[in-house]
């Protein structure tokens, strides 16, 4: 199956129409309080990182981990990655951890090299299917999970998400 990747303004008329669609809509603090009493625990996994050393996802226990899935290839993914560096800088002593889990199949050499031409100063590993399905498909890119400390998904975005809306839901998880 071929990936996609979700541009700005394709994913934003696309997910404000499946809202309407689906008879949601709207940012309620009570929308969020109840998604986040359904959240599903995020699967477990273990993928290798860009040094060739087994990363695995009880390496962030008690962490509040943004779970993204991107390409090299990706221009809404690379957009958001600048973002992703930025928060982890500033929330990383609150207990925050980016990871990115690359897609790419050009391979390790590929994700390395763009990895420290970008300065990404989180973890990446490498994907495979087996962590794919078990996060239900990844149907399109970027495709991020906001984790919170348990372990639960408590939000998931599909294409391309500001840096600002991401910080927003995880300082309510960092909070003490």
């Amino acid at each position: 199956m071929k990936r996609i990747f979700i541009n700005n303004y394709f994913s934003l008329a696309a997910i404000l129409f499946a809202i309407c669609l689906l008879g949601g809509g709207g940012n309620s603090l009570a929308a969020d309080a109840k998604q986040m009493e359904t959240a599903k625990l995020a699967p477990c996994w273990e993928l290798t990182d860009l040094d060739g050393k087994p990363v695995h996802s009880t390496d962030f226990k008690d962490k509040v981990v943004v779970l993204d899935f991107w390409a090299t290839w990706c221009p809404p993914c690379r957009a958001e990655i600048p973002g992703f560096i930025a928060l982890q800088k500033k929330y990383v002593a609150q207990g925050l951890t980016v990871v990115g889990v690359s897609v790419d199949q050009a391979g390790l050499k590929t994700v390395k090299s763009f990895a420290g031409r970008n300065g990404i100063n989180y973890p990446v590993v490498l994907s495979d299917k087996k962590v794919e399905d078990a996060f239900g498909g990844i149907m399109g890119l970027p495709t991020t999970f906001i984790i919170d400390r348990t372990g639960h998904i408590v939000k998931q975005h599909l294409g391309f998400t500001e840096q600002s809306e991401v910080e927003t839901e995880i300082r309510t998880l960092l909070a003490p």
